[in-house]
């Protein structure tokens, strides 16, 4: 089994990092990055879960609610990973937007 920890921390703590943001921030762009790597980590997780098969898009459900879409996306990519390689680039996936994102 693969250890993901490194994984859910990183996107537990950019995920606290915008609940505690001011509205301004995630006005200006933190929270469409958050979605956009939301939406990057389910798609990685649907593929791995089911080969094959076109990946759903996660819908905009606003910017309150980017912080617990990531947490969702990452922690369900963090249950179908296979491998440490896997594991590294999803936490750069994660460290990148949470620098782009600001908080």
């Amino acid at each position: 089994m693969v250890d993901t920890t490194s994984l859910t921390r990183a996107v537990d703590h950019f995920a606290d990092r915008l609940r505690a943001a001011p509205q301004s921030r995630l006005q200006r762009g933190a929270a469409a990055e958050a979605l956009e790597l939301a939406r990057e980590l389910a798609r990685r997780a649907q593929l791995a879960e089911f080969p094959g098969r076109e990946p759903r898009q996660m819908p905009d459900a606003g910017m309150f609610a980017a912080a617990d879409q990531l947490t969702v996306a990452g922690h369900d990519l963090a249950l179908v990973l296979t491998s440490e390689e896997d594991v590294e680039e999803a936490v750069r996936l994660v460290t990148e937007a949470q620098k782009r994102a600001g908080v």
